[in-house]
Parts: structure tokens; sequence; C-alpha cells
């Protein structure tokens, strides 16, 4: 049983380490579950407490359901303490110490040049890592010299094959350690050699566990399910943050608050945990809920930027204009060349309908950062609202290459060739989405109105689509309305009849009224006036005098009908009988 104390400890060794080997961005993920460790009781006083100030509701378990809750450990984790590999700086201390000044210069082929005859592991991974960064940082160059319609280049790391070559060999015989590893996974990868990358980012792992960026690497290369039990990971609480978010990419967002759940036992001030949990609500769509965790959230880390673009496409969706106002100007003022702040101004101009402004500053998020997937995807939405359709699907495919997965963007290229009156491509598009994600109701309809066009006018298979957004609860009522109207059209009044009447028990139930309302009054009502069911008849024509207009008097003119054929007079004296 590994104590808190012991967890915390391992964390702050597997710090300084990560930060000796220049993976920041690991260094500072593991620093935050540092801090979000509950302190002993002993030491938990307020000059320590890091948070004082809504401590307690952070604390919460935030769940809609109570089903998913998993026990929460009380004194620590089950696995066993992965021991810290030995350092071997002595051996090369000086040239490590000048090539690490180069790195963080970003002068990354003056390090490597200053490591080329080190034979400690650290220094031939700092060698092979500076290397490929300055691939990367010349393939930046280039695509923008280079750069296409949006942006689209075919520049490359020219330093893969070579970085490949040289690490392959150091794996073969031995004289690798897991840093290496995780760069030869990431090599692996970008040569799309997938199935050798995740062997190696396992083994990287399974070796060191405290490198954030090595899970982050195998959690893109895990696209299923399947894929993710194949790997033969060791257990260590470091996997229960991989897989948390392994589920969440995989859309199993229960089992992915289960997870986190579990964590908050001992990551109790954990902000990572928090976000994590508010983006498996957001994919749920409780809506309320997040916002109320992303408030708390910036309560207790106001200058964060991570994750709040999320924030933003909540607030959107809510339509709140000024709360978003506040989100740009606070994440501007804090740091405004991050993807994450444009993509927030962008979302705000989007909001005010100002869509030339909101592509400008997409454009900015993705100048940052090329593979920022949420700047591509929303650029394309608006696109369609600009009705610029061919660059709304040019930016949809690029979204769909960084991440094949992404069901948004799957679903805006579909919308786009419907709008060009394409409706086979728009079909094949709508079912990339709906593989990716079957239990959204949108994406049913979606592919239901597709059928139902000219060109297909397969009604049919239209039902099935319309009947599968109902299983998965529509909360908009499109699909019994359409399912209703489409049995009407086939002559199925019966199946008609009945859809009619479940779409009136949902309007009713949330207080709705309008045009469905007063169609599935009057086919009610005239249907069971032809079936001789004049008591029902009744019912639905008496709701119908309520309205002011044509319904009233179509009301007026189903009930003179209903008294007419009780009394057995001829349907032509109809309107000399007043009511």
């Amino acid at each position: 049983m590994v104590s808190k104390d012991s967890c915390r400890n391992e964390i702050r060794a597997a710090i300084r380490q990560l930060t000796d080997r220049c993976l920041y961005s690991a260094a500072k993920w593991a620093g935050e579950q540092l801090v979000g460790i509950e302190q002993d009781p002993s030491n938990f006083t307020p000059a320590n407490t890091r948070f004082q100030r809504g401590s307690s509701s952070i604390r919460r378990r935030f769940s809609t359901n109570e089903s998913i809750s998993t026990p929460l450990p009380s004194i620590g984790f089950s696995q066993a303490a992965t021991p810290l590999p030995e350092e071997d700086e002595a051996i090369d201390g000086d040239f490590y110490l000048l090539a690490k000044s180069y790195f963080d210069c970003r002068e990354y082929r003056r390090a490597s040049h200053v490591l080329r005859d080190q034979v400690s592991k650290k220094s031939v991974f700092l060698r092979y890592y500076a290397l490929y960064l300055a691939g990367e940082k010349r393939k930046e160059e280039e695509m923008i010299e280079l750069e296409g319609p949006l942006g689209k280049s075919d520049a490359i790391n020219r330093e893969l094959v070579s970085l490949e070559r040289d690490l392959s060999a150091l794996r073969r015989t031995g004289a690798i350690d897991s840093f290496g590893l995780y760069l030869y996974g990431v090599v692996l990868k970008e040569k799309g050699n997938e199935s050798l990358a995740r062997a190696s980012l396992v083994e990287s792992v399974n070796s060191y566990p405290w490198n954030w960026s090595a899970w982050s690497e195998l959690q893109s290369l895990c696209t299923s399910i399947e894929i993710l039990n194949s790997l033969n990971l060791n257990n260590h609480w470091m996997k229960e943050f991989f897989l948390g978010n392994a589920y969440q990419e995989l859309r199993m967002h229960t089992e992915s608050l289960a997870k986190y759940e579990y964590l908050q036992g001992i990551f109790s001030f954990s902000n990572y945990i928090q976000a994590q949990t508010a983006k498996a609500q957001y994919s749920l769509r409780e809506f309320d809920q997040v916002e109320i965790m992303f408030e708390e959230l910036l309560r207790n880390d106001p200058y964060r930027v991570e994750d709040m673009d999320l924030y933003s496409n909540v607030l959107y969706a809510k339509e709140a204009c000024a709360a978003l106002s506040y989100l740009a100007h606070k994440v501007f003022s804090t740091d405004k060349y991050r993807p994450e702040s444009c993509c927030i101004i962008g979302n705000y101009y989007s909001l005010k309908g100002q869509h030339e402004k909101a592509v400008m500053y997409f454009r900015r998020a993705l100048k940052l950062n090329k593979k920022y997937l949420s700047a591509w995807t929303l650029m394309g939405h608006e696109y369609v609202e600009m009705k610029n359709t061919p660059a709304a699907i040019d930016a949809y495919r690029r979204a769909v290459d960084i991440n094949p997965c992404d069901y948004r963007a799957w679903y805006g290229l579909g919308q786009a060739y419907e709008m060009m009156g394409m409706p086979f491509y728009a079909l094949h598009y709508f079912r990339k989405s709906i593989f990716f994600l079957p239990n959204d109701s949108r994406l049913w309809i979606a592919m239901a109105k597709c059928y139902q066009t000219e060109q297909l006018y397969m009604l049919e298979e239209a039902i099935k689509c319309y009947k599968r957004a109902v299983n998965c609860t529509d909360t908009e009522g499109i699909a019994l309305n359409q399912l209703a109207k489409l049995h009407q059209k086939l002559g199925r009044n019966e199946e008609a009849a009945f859809y009619f009447e479940k779409d009136l028990e949902r309007m009713d139930a949330e207080g709705l009224e309008g045009p469905n309302m007063f169609e599935a009054l009057v086919f009610l009502a005239t249907h069971f006036k032809t079936h001789k069911k004049f008591e029902e008849a009744e019912v639905y024509c008496t709701r119908l005098l309520d309205y002011s207009g044509p319904e009233k008097e179509k009301a007026k003119s189903l009930l003179r009908g209903i008294r007419m054929a009780q009394t057995g007079f001829p349907s032509m004296d109809l309107e000399h009988f007043p009511i």
C-alpha cells in the first residue's frame, strides 16, 4: 500500500527528473497533481492550505448518476511504487549543462551538437530530443513559407528517418532508457508505424510511469476500446489517469467519470481532475453542472487558460453573452498569444454574429498551433454560417486529418455537402459521424433529413433514423413530429396517431405550444372522429377551442361534424347548425 506521503515524494522526484530532461509539459502536469494531494491533518492548517475559499465544494463528487460511483481509497493506492532510474550526470555533466542551456534558448541543433560524443543515457536522450525539435521547428517554418489554402502544406520533419535509425539501433543494444523509448515512440507515430509506436510507449511508461507526455502519446494511438484493452500496462496510479483520459477520448464518459472520482480520493484539490470531470460532463451535455465547475475552477486558479475554450463552448451554447465577454477579456489579459485565448474570443464574436471576426481569431489560433482541432472545426462552422461552403469543407477536412475520430468534423462535412445539394456525399459523412457517436440524436435526425431529400426520397430509411433519434433521447422533439408526418404521408394513420400522441405528451410535459401542437390536435381529432371514437375526438377538439383564429374555427367545424355524425344528419347540412 502506497501512502500519500510516499506518493507525494515520488511525484516530487519525478518533477525534478522531468524538468532535468526538458520535458516541461509533463513536469507541469505532475506539479499540478502534487499540489492536488490533500495534506495530512497535522499539517493541514490555514497557513499552508492551498484552497481556503470554496475548498469544501471543490472536493464534492461531480456526478449525475450515483451508479457510477466507485469506492474511494482512504489512505492510498494498492499499486506498488516504481523506483526512479539512476542518474549518470557525473559522466558528462558539464557538456549536459551546456547543452541544456542551449536547449532552453531554443538552439536545438547546437544542443545536439554539444552532446555528439556523450554516451550517458540522459545525454543521448537530450541529443536526439533536441534534434527532433529542430526538425519540428524547421517543419513549422516551411509550413509558413509553403502554405496553401487555409495553411495546408506538405512539410515534414526531415530528421525522422535518421532518428528512427539511430533510436532503433540503441533499443536493440539496450542502450536506451524510458525517455529514449518515449522519443522513439513519438518518431514511429510520426512516421505512421502505430503498432511499433504503441509497443515502444508501453515499454516506456512501464519502466517510468511519471512521464505524462508518454501517456498522452499512447492515448492518441488508442483509437478503439479493443486497442486499449490489448495494452500490457503495469498497475500504477498513473495508469488510472491514463484510463480516465482514454475513456473520455473513446466517448466512454460514464467510465471516465468513475475513474476521476476514484482519483479524487487522493488528489482532492487537483485542478486537472476537476477540468477532466467537467469535460466528461460537457460530453454528456450537462451544461449547467459544467458551468458551475468551471466557475469554481477559475476562482481557485484565476489565471488558468487550459480548457477554458471548452468553458466558452458551454457559454456559447447557453447564449450567455455577458459571461462569454468577461471570459474573453480575462484570457486576453492573461495571455492573448495562446490558441485557447484566440478560440474563446472567436466564440464571442461568433455569438454576436460577427462571423468574419470569429474566423480571424480562429485563424490566429491555428497560426499558434496548426493542430488545434477545435479551431479547425469551429472555423468550419463559421464558414457554413457565411455560406462559404468550399472553405468550410477545407476546414473540416483539416480537422479530420488531425483527428479521424472527431465526429463534429464529419458532421460538419455532411452539413456542407447537404447545403451544396449533394445528399449522397452528405449521407456518407453523416454515417461517419454516427459511427463515432452513435448515441447523439442530432446526428440521426440530420441523416434522416438527408434521406428525405428529393434526390434520395428514402422515407423508410428516414423513419428508421428518426426512431433511433427517439431512442437516443431527442430533447428537441423533432423526431416524434417527423415520424408522425412521415407515417401520415405514407397513409399509416394508426402509426401517425401513435407518434402524434407521443409528441403531444412531450409538449404538454414541457409546457410548449405552437404549430406542431395545433397540427397534432387537428390530426388526432380527425383520426378519432373517422374511427367513430367521438369522446376522444371531442377532447382534442375542446383543446383546439383554446386557440384563436383559424385554429378555433377548425375546432368548431370538427365539433359540428362529430355532432352530426352522432345524430345521423347528412354532412352537407353541417354549416347550418351552430354549436
